[in-house]
């Protein structure tokens, strides 16, 4: 993935790396266009340990009420009610990079994702899977591809700032 980011902004962080280094304000939306996977938008975002390219992860922690932006791997938590992004980068704790919530995402799966389009659900440790569970559907996202395409244990899954499913349908 080559995203470009498409905002008329100066000295932004590059979409698919990761910096010790905050470079913009934790929060921070962007636009972006890769030349296969077309236009998405990404976040700013506080990384966690163990993050691969296409972790799936939530991001709504808050201290005393301010928002930390602090993401960690999405849970197979029934009924967790988050806000869920993808890692662009292996964003590994204390590190800084973009998360993409809008657009066709690269995501990790458990190897179990069938070919789209379908639902998706979460699997664990930020990986996604086809296979239903109750409360555990992503709200606002639809698989597009099975397991292996683009590599191993990837699928694009399309989005548009997906959550987790908060309440029992």
């Amino acid at each position: 993935m080559s995203y470009v980011p498409t905002d008329p902004r100066l000295g932004l962080q590059p979409i698919a790396n990761t910096d010790t280094t905050q470079r913009h304000a934790l929060g921070t939306r962007i636009r972006a266009n890769d030349p296969v996977y077309g236009d998405g938008e990404f976040i700013y975002l506080k990384g966690v340990a163990s993050t691969v390219v296409g972790s799936v992860v939530t991001y709504d922690g808050a201290s005393s009420g301010t928002p930390t932006y602090q993401t960690a791997l999405a849970p197979a938590t029934a009924n967790l009610g988050q806000p869920l992004a993808v890692a662009m980068s292996a964003n590994v704790a204390n590190q800084y990079g973009w998360y993409q919530i809008a657009g066709s995402a690269v995501v990790a799966t458990n190897g179990t994702l069938a070919a789209g389009p379908g639902k998706v659900y979460l699997a664990g440790s930020g990986q996604l899977t086809s296979t239903a569970g109750a409360g555990l559907q992503v709200l606002s996202a639809r698989n597009d591809t099975a397991t292996g395409t683009p590599a191993a244990n990837q699928a694009v899954v399309q989005i548009d700032r997906p959550s987790a499913q908060g309440q029992i349908t």
